[in-house]
């Protein structure tokens, strides 16, 4: 099946000189997103992954149904406020401004190998907080998974030795 098909480009979103690459006709499309989910799950299950982890909030989208599939847990990272228990957070900077991450202080275990699975890999600074915040808790990360990724913008660069998985390039 080719994945390619089912998302949307849309020019100058959000702003001019951008292309966004939509990705709900692909969630609403069954066959399509049970492709993706079991593409993400052959990743998992290829580095033995133990719990899925996935960044706010598309990541929960594509994270928690392979979680579900393979009978594993699935971690939220979210941003500040939305997580009710301890947190331990990751701020980090962006062309303008910052951005802050959030992870349970309890959610992964010392040792526990780590997929993170993400909608999008673009300049890699949600990803780069999401890997920091499992290796503070003591995980493994032993794999990051995204839908897409756009090439151009580098972001596979960030993630150094953790292998890279993306089922389609843009």
């Amino acid at each position: 099946m080719n994945l390619k098909e089912y998302i949307a480009s849309i020019k100058d979103f959000p702003k001019e000189g951008i292309i966004f690459r939509d990705i709900t006709p692909l969630m609403a499309h069954g066959p399509a997103f049970t492709e993706a989910t079991h593409l993400f799950e052959d990743f998992a299950r290829k580095v033995g992954a133990e719990v899925i982890v996935g960044p706010e909030s598309r990541g929960f989208i594509f994270g928690c149904p392979v979680a579900y599939s393979m009978e594993i847990g699935f971690v939220p990272v979210r941003k500040p406020g939305k997580l009710p228990r301890e947190t331990v957070s990751y701020r980090y900077d962006l062309e303008y401004g910052s951005n802050e991450l959030h992870i349970h202080r309890d959610g992964i275990k010392p040792g526990q190998k780590v997929l993170i699975i993400d909608d999008l890999l673009a300049t890699g600074g949600t990803i780069e907080a999401s890997v920091a915040l499992v290796e503070e808790l003591g995980g493994e990360v032993v794999g990051c998974g995204f839908l897409i990724e756009l090439v151009d913008l580098k972001g596979r660069d960030k993630l150094k030795d953790i292998e890279v998985f993306t089922i389609m390039q843009y």
